[in-house]
């Protein structure tokens, strides 16, 4: 069956975020600190929305872009919290997620060899979605530099055939963003060379240290930014997959053409949802941010406690705890706990190379198993030199050092 199979999918790896997990089904009693998704469930007003749309015989499809009252209620939110303009008729499309307004960018932009810059570790789907539009992925190594992009790494990844750079902030593995003026010197090297940038903001809401700055508000960035967000992490809507671009008209218009043969539009249900969080639902995404910031302090804390050095994570749900103390590689590290002491994490190296000596801890999940799993990975640690009648004992010991946060 091999020679029916695209060669381009074949030489394609599997996620290394599902592969791994895939492992973890069908185990009991295993606390999952791997996918990259809130532990809420969608607010009820939302839920009610859809409920009542479906009661009121809302099934049918859609424009190709997406509801107007959506797109315009996404338009009237970017330009009161952001100044950002965006004009709902030509410059937003709704998409399935942030993850189909990606790929659909992509395929839009891309001719055979464009090179696509991707700083590492990076979100999963960036590469392969290069490879399948028919681009050149290039890797750009952040850890040198704490896991940010620096203008200097940024200029020797570029040449002739550099056509886009993809830019998420926060970052998904490691929570790293960027401020206003970090910001102004990767756009000034873009609009030097006349590069494009695809910016997946979909943490936006989930920015702790200091304020979130749109790539598009930066001064003459606008025209050069593909802009991706949607509602599934601040509104815990991940299973709804309501996402939107907005961007130059003619890069939507070829976006839509995409959209229009492959998915159509996104189901009905889903977007006027969508338009009841965007009405009502800020208080809640507020409720969210308060406890994933109280479940970071925790986190970060208890980490570097037990020896797993974690610097605190700028925004997102996610802390990157480095394991190079620990004598495992990553896939070791993340095998031996999950085999050992039955807690899930995902490898660094399943967000690129860079990730080597790292695993990516989600804190979307509720206090107390967060206390659990911490106990869990400090008898991990210890457990080779512990003698089996001190093991027990030092669970307790464990566990009444985690059990006063609050």
């Amino acid at each position: 069956m091999k020679d029916i199979i695209s060669k381009k999918v074949l030489d394609m790896q599997p996620s290394g975020i599902r592969a791994f997990f895939d492992l973890v089904l069908g185990m009991k009693d295993v606390i999952s600190l791997g996918v990259g998704e809130p532990d809420f469930v969608t607010p009820w007003q939302i839920r009610e929305a859809g409920i009542y749309s479906l009661e009121q015989g809302f099934t049918s499809y859609t424009s190709n872009k997406g509801l107007y009252k959506l797109r315009l209620s996404i338009s009237r939110y970017l330009k009161n919290k952001y100044g950002l303009d965006y004009n709902p008729d030509d410059e937003l499309l709704i998409t399935v997620g942030v993850s189909e307004g990606f790929d659909l960018a992509l395929r839009a932009i891309i001719n055979p060899q464009d090179k696509v810059l991707i700083p590492l570790p990076s979100y999963v789907s960036y590469g392969p979605l290069a490879e399948l539009a028919g681009g050149i992925p290039v890797y750009i190594d952040t850890k040198k530099d704490k896991f940010k992009l620096t203008t200097s790494s940024l200029e020797k990844a570029i040449d002739k055939k550099t056509k886009v750079l993809i830019f998420n902030y926060p970052v998904n593995p490691t929570g790293v963003s960027y401020n206003k003026k970090e910001l102004e010197e990767i756009k000034k090297v873009l609009l030097r060379h006349r590069i494009l940038c695809i910016s997946d903001e979909i943490y936006s809401d989930l920015t702790y240290e200091f304020e979130h700055t749109p790539f598009a508000t930066l001064s003459g960035a606008k025209n050069n930014t593909i802009y991706l967000n949607g509602f599934s992490k601040s509104y815990a809507m991940t299973g709804w997959r309501v996402g939107f671009v907005c961007g130059p008209k003619e890069i939507i218009a070829a976006m839509t053409k995409i959209h229009q043969y492959t998915i159509m539009c996104v189901p009905i249900t889903a977007q006027m949802a969508a338009c009841e969080a965007l009405q009502s639902g800020r208080r809640s995404v507020e409720e969210m941010k308060r406890e994933y910031r109280r479940r970071r302090e925790f986190i970060v804390d208890a980490l570097n406690k037990i020896g797993l050095r974690c610097v605190k994570p700028d925004g997102a749900f996610y802390a990157f705890p480095s394991i190079e103390n620990t004598g495992y590689n990553s896939l070791e590290f993340a095998h031996q706990l999950l085999k050992r002491e039955k807690v899930a994490v995902v490898p660094g190296t399943a967000f690129g190379a860079s990730g080597e000596g790292y695993v990516r801890i989600s804190y979307a999940s509720s206090l107390d198993k967060l206390k659990e799993a911490m106990v869990r990975i400090e008898l991990f640690l210890k457990k080779d030199i512990l003698a089996p009648q001190k093991y027990l004992r030092h669970r307790a010991k464990s566990k009444r050092k985690f059990a006063d946060f609050a």
